[in-house]
This record gives structure tokens, sequence and C-alpha cells, in this order.
């Protein structure tokens, strides 16, 4: 796997965690219902800062 190819991955698996967690940290997406997450604000800013590091490895990978 090369540089360019690695960030890809990393950043593609970084945004869509982050989504997860802006999910669950709003309550759009409670599962499971009874997670520590679910409606806890803190996880929705955590998922937030994730995702943006995800969407940088991206715009990063497709710059080389």
């Amino acid at each position: 796997m090369t540089v360019p190819q690695g960030l890809l991955t990393i950043g593609i698996i970084l945004a869509l965690t982050g989504l997860v967690w802006i999910g669950q940290g709003t309550g759009t997406f409670p599962y499971p219902a009874q997670s520590f997450m679910v409606r806890a604000t803190q996880w929705a800013w955590y998922g937030l800062i994730v995702m943006l590091a995800g969407f940088v490895l991206i715009w990063l990978s497709r710059r080389r």
C-alpha cells in the first residue's frame, strides 16, 4: 500500500467514525440504545473533530 492509499484509507475510516460519533452524540443514531455516547453532546464535538481530521487526510491523499 502506498502512502496516498494509506492516507485515503485512514481518512475514510476517520470520517465515517466521526459521522457515527456525531450521530450518537446528537441522538440521531442511538445504537446501541444504552450507550454512554447517546445524546452526550461532547461526543458530537469529538466526532466533528475526528471527521474533519479524516477529510484532511483524504484531501492530502488526493494531492499527491
